[in-house]
């Protein structure tokens, strides 16, 4: 998640770079042709380029508020997540007896669950940051998983069933712990189902030629005959405004790419280790992850 309001120009560049060093092709080419052809290019309308332009203005504003609502969405699933984990550990704490390992057992499962979820999503190692929070031998049994954190989570149920079946647990209790591991499946879902979804690529090709002809007509346009480097100069201005805002729709709508304007799950998972291991009341917590660049994962 990009964490400050200004982004260095090398981001910003290497984002459109090609896209703009097709303009200033086409900037070039549209100067360079009348001189050989002096009746090849003919004169176009500028009312022409502007009633394209404001079209593809409601086009990338759409584009963008249906990109940010696919963010902003899995930035609230995983709030859920981070709600739902503490309510584990504290029903967990209620309902058995404190000195009952399941309590760190099941809280350390939870802990490594939101690291390999947040991995998972990002197509990345899943084990990784789970030294410590799983015994070995369920992770022997993890590595044969096709779905880790759904492994884990298998894992979290057998824990509650064997409980029950031992007598630590009421069926209320049983019920209540049953509902919570409930909404973990669930929001996991969710994050699965945007993952998964792929937003229409028609869609972002043809905005994307709707902007290169923006920029042919402008640069055909009479008002914009100016010195060839002026002339292009305005031409990549103009058009790095549209790139760049499709561009950031383009990051926005997939959440979970390991981009820097990705929901920041390695944050919010380190969070929640943070948080049940204080309600473990341990004191040697980890550190929170802090950004030293422009933004957070």
């Amino acid at each position: 998640m990009i964490t400050k309001q200004i982004f260095p120009l090398k981001y910003i560049f290497n984002e459109i770079k090609i896209s703009l060093l097709i303009v200033t092709l086409i900037g070039l080419v549209v100067d360079i042709l009348p001189v050989f052809f002096p009746d090849f290019l003919p004169d176009i309308p500028i009312s022409i380029a502007t009633t394209l332009g404001i079209a593809i203005s409601i086009l990338i504003s759409f584009k963008v508020n249906q990109s940010y609502d696919r963010w902003w969405e899995a930035r609230k699933v995983w709030g859920e997540i981070v709600n739902d984990s503490r309510t584990l550990v504290l029903q967990l704490k209620m309902y058995v007896e404190p000195d009952d390992p399941v309590i760190k057992s099941m809280a350390y499962r939870q802990i490594a669950w939101c690291y390999s979820l947040g991995q998972s999503l990002r197509k990345i190692d899943p084990f990784k940051n789970l030294g410590g929070l799983i015994s070995d031998s369920e992770l022997e049994h993890l590595q044969s998983q096709k779905n880790v954190p759904l492994g884990i989570l298998n894992f979290q149920t057998d824990s509650i069933k064997k409980q029950f079946d031992e007598g630590k647990l009421d069926g209320f209790s049983r019920l209540q712990l049953e509902g919570t591991l409930a909404r973990l499946t669930a929001s996991m879902g969710k994050c699965e189902r945007i993952k998964n979804t792929v937003f229409p690529t028609t869609y972002r090709k043809g905005l994307h030629l709707a902007i290169y002809l923006f920029v042919i007509f402008l640069a055909m346009s009479e008002p914009l005959r100016l010195v060839v480097v002026l002339e292009v100069f305005i031409l990549v201005i103009i058009s790095m405004v549209f790139f760049f805002l499709e561009k950031a729709a383009f990051r926005l709508q997939d959440p979970f790419e390991n981009q820097p304007t990705d929901t920041p799950v390695t944050s919010i998972a380190r969070t929640i280790d943070i948080n049940l291991r204080q309600l473990l009341g341990e004191t040697d917590l980890p550190k929170p992850i802090e950004s030293d660049d422009f933004y957070i994962m």
